[in-house]
């Protein structure tokens, strides 16, 4: 394995979790095209690593072309509603608690009724990324997320509460 494989080996790594986990979320839990997104994905930061500027860092290009991967697949398939839930990203260790199980399965559904910009805003901040990040890769200004967060997080308490957004 030469130098650039073993470099792109790491990268795949440390972050094809975070990929899937978000693909997973634009396509409504579907686990095959998920799957499908992040190898198309990770084939685009192959052929693009070494055009990388490192204007940000490298986990932020990768949100970059995982966000646009996936809303030109929404684009393509006008795949926008879906009745499964986001599984993958309910699987937590709390699961014991079936209350706790069914809040989440809840407001994941309720993220599937949002719109694809702000499906993907509150994706990226439940992956814990910073505003600032997430302004980079959705090209919004910092102030304009904080807003954003802000409004879907109340849209989701009353979806949640109401069963509706």
């Amino acid at each position: 394995m030469n130098e650039e494989q073993s470099h792109f080996e790491k990268i795949y790594q440390s972050n094809y979790q975070k990929v899937i986990r978000v693909c997973m979320g634009y396509v409504n839990g579907n686990d095959a095209l998920a799957k499908d997104l992040t190898q198309e994905v990770f084939v685009k930061v192959w052929e693009n690593l070494a055009s990388f500027r490192e204007e940000a860092s490298i986990a932020t290009w990768i949100y970059r072309i995982t966000v646009n991967t996936c809303l030109l697949q929404l684009r393509k398939k006008k795949y926008l509603r879906g009745n499964e839930i986001f599984e993958k990203l309910t699987e937590t260790p709390e699961e014991s608690n079936p209350s706790k199980e069914n809040q989440l399965k809840k407001m994941y559904q309720c993220i599937n009724k949002l719109p694809k910009n702000s499906r993907g805003v509150i994706l990226l901040e439940l992956e814990g990324l910073p505003q600032k990040e997430i302004a980079e890769i959705m090209g919004l200004s910092h102030e304009a997320v904080r807003v954003r967060i802000h409004r879907i997080k109340n849209s989701l308490t009353q979806c949640v509460k109401n069963d509706s957004i």
